[in-house]
């Protein structure tokens, strides 16, 4: 099974955000039975709560289906195992997961946005300009832009899963 990776901080609002999200274009693509999505933070901050209130609204909102359960947590060993693409929300994100995978595995870890054909080429000493926006210390508006900008690469990052796996 090829298995995609969100990873945002905490592991409760854009990491389970993009986790569904991608997870109903996967469905929607017939893809279901060779991808899964899941999703981490890079800290044990949050560990153990379920996803943001305000995030699940956005969801609800959208017509998302929400998990019955989520449990925040930081990528595990053994995720990192089995995790063929790694999807971090900003470029502080993708610093923090490099410093905890194998370098091996560094191919693997693109910015979520980056697959977005709407925005610029950014190198890597630019890749902030990339970062999904952090909805956390603002109101829902704040989730829908994150939301938004979810719903806007996901189509992109499938259709390159679809061809990994040809």
């Amino acid at each position: 099974m090829y298995t995609i990776m969100t990873v945002c901080t905490g592991n409760i609002c854009r990491s389970p955000m993009a986790e569904i999200v991608l997870r109903k274009y996967v469905e929607d693509a017939g893809l279901s039975d060779r991808v899964q999505v899941k999703s981490s933070g890079v800290s044990s901050e949050e560990h153990g709560n379920p996803i943001d209130r305000r995030a699940q609204r956005a969801l609800r909102l959208r017509g998302y289906e929400l998990p019955s359960h989520h449990f925040a947590h930081r990528i595990s060993r053994d995720e990192v195992e089995e995790t063929d693409l790694f999807l971090p929300m900003t470029a502080s994100h993708k610093a923090s997961l490099l410093r905890m995978i194998p370098s091996t595995l560094a191919s693997e870890v693109h910015m979520y946005r980056s697959f977005d054909p709407a925005l610029p080429e950014v190198g890597a000493a630019e890749e902030y300009r990339i970062d999904l926006a952090d909805p956390w210390y603002g109101g829902p508006e704040d989730f829908e832009v994150a939301l938004d900008q979810i719903e806007q690469a996901a189509p992109y990052i499938v259709d390159w899963v679809e061809a990994q796996l040809d």
